[in-house]
């Protein structure tokens, strides 16, 4: 169990990502001959009926992978305590930018004493995303990020599905599914992630996505909290900060 010294250290994250670009027609012939190639590969997770071609696989699947995504959101929530109780602030960096908002990221962290990064499926995705979008926009890695030299217990990583799994590899459980589980309410009332791709590009709907990626954030935090026998965060003592 983590001790509320541990608890106000954390960071609490999510990532919303996108195709680089609008269709499949739009990437340079080079990146279109690399994603033709890697479709074939995702074919073997397709039912042999519903086969796709490699430009109705790219809106739906490229944003999945760093190599020809981007992150257009990320949302961070941390913890403070206030006269006996907990008070969650959710602050989001967010635009058509992603170098500029990777950059903010990264100067927050640096700027920060969080020590633990929490994400839920974390450690598969959101944390290695960030690191590699990072690298290929050419910002150096924040400490938080930064796995070179360490050991695995070293990182400070926490990932709600991992310790939902109690050692259990054999299968996958959702955030919306560990929240129902746990009594928390769904953060998929509005968009699910297979949405965020079409959102982004058809409806140039950023704030939607910038508010739906927010609520995995309170989500996730609420899971921990409950993975620690504590009570969640009340409505009215979750801040979102728009500064």
């Amino acid at each position: 169990m983590l001790t509320h010294t541990e608890l106000q250290k954390c960071l609490f994250l999510d990532i919303e990502t996108a195709s680089q670009f609008p269709r499949f027609e739009d990437m340079p012939q080079r990146f279109q001959d690399l994603w033709t190639r890697k479709s074939q590969t995702l074919q073997a997770s397709i039912h042999p009926d519903a086969q796709k071609s490699p430009a109705e696989l790219y809106p739906e699947r490229a944003g999945i992978y760093a190599e020809f995504g981007k992150v257009i959101c990320i949302s961070c929530g941390f913890l403070i305590q206030k006269e006996g109780k907990w008070l969650l602030r959710v602050k989001s960096f967010s635009g058509n930018d992603e170098a500029q908002l990777l950059k903010a990221f990264q100067e927050m962290l640096q700027r920060s004493a969080f020590t633990r990064l929490c994400a839920h499926n974390g450690k598969e995705f959101d944390f290695p995303y960030l690191c590699r979008r990072m690298l290929i926009a050419g910002i150096n890695l924040p400490p938080q990020l930064d796995l070179q030299g360490k050991k695995p217990w070293e990182t400070g990583h926490l990932d709600t599905l991992e310790l939902w799994k109690f050692g259990d590899y054999k299968s996958y459980t959702s955030l919306d599914l560990l929240s129902a589980v746990l009594g928390i309410p769904s953060p998929k009332d509005d968009i699910s992630g297979a949405d965020v791709g079409r959102v982004y590009w058809t409806e140039n709907g950023l704030d939607r996505i910038r508010i739906y990626c927010e609520k995995d954030v309170v989500t996730t935090c609420q899971i921990l909290l409950r993975m620690n026998l504590l009570p969640v965060i009340e409505d009215e003592a979750i801040e979102i900060v728009t500064e």
